[in-house]
C-alpha cells in the first residue's frame, strides 16, 4: 500500500508540474505580443481581430466575408509589413476562397520589428517580397496528444 501511494503521489506531482509549466509558457510567451496597428484603408471584407508582434515574429488572424451582392474579384490578400520607419520588412499572401462567404484566415510572419501592416486584395503574388512562414499554433487537442506521447516515451 506505501508504494502505491507513492506513486499516486509522484502523478499528482508531475500532473501539477504540467499545469504549472503549461501556465507559465501561456503567460511568457502571451505577454511578449503587443498589439499592431493597420495603416492605411482595410478592405471593408477583411475583418481582422488579431494583430500582434514581438520583436522577432508575429501573427494576424481574421476573417474574409464574400458577399454576395459585393463579391470579392481579386484572387489574394497581400498582408505587406512595415518597421517604424516605413520599411517594408516583407509580404504575406492569402488566397482567397471565393465559393465560401466566411473565410477565416491566419498569418504568422517571422520579421524583425515589424510597427504595422497594410492589407489590400491583389490578382497576382509578387515573390520577391514574400516572407518566411511559422506553421500555425497548436490547439489545446494537439498539445494534450503530444503532452501524452512525450510522457509516454520517457516512461
Amino acid at each position: 500500500m506505501g508504494k502505491m501511494k507513492t506513486y499516486f503521489l509522484y502523478i499528482i506531482g508531475l500532473i501539477l508540474f504540467a499545469i504549472f509549466s503549461e501556465f507559465l509558457i501561456a503567460v511568457g510567451l502571451n505577454s511578449t505580443y503587443k498589439q499592431m496597428e493597420s495603416s492605411g484603408n482595410i478592405p471593408p471584407q477583411v475583418n481582422i481581430y488579431q494583430s500582434e508582434a514581438t520583436t522577432v515574429n508575429g501573427r494576424i488572424k481574421g476573417i474574409i466575408k464574400n458577399e454576395k451582392n459585393k463579391p470579392i474579384e481579386e484572387k489574394y490578400l497581400k498582408l505587406d509589413f512595415y518597421s517604424e520607419r516605413d520599411v517594408n520588412m516583407g509580404s504575406s499572401y492569402i488566397e482567397i476562397d471565393k465559393t465560401k462567404e466566411e473565410m477565416p484566415f491566419e498569418s504568422f510572419f517571422k520579421l524583425n520589428n515589424v510597427a504595422y501592416y497594410k492589407a489590400e486584395f491583389v490578382n497576382e503574388k509578387d515573390s520577391n517580397g514574400e516572407i518566411e512562414f511559422i506553421p500555425k499554433d497548436l490547439d489545446k487537442k494537439e498539445i494534450v496528444v503530444a503532452t501524452v506521447l512525450s510522457m509516454l516515451i520517457f516512461w
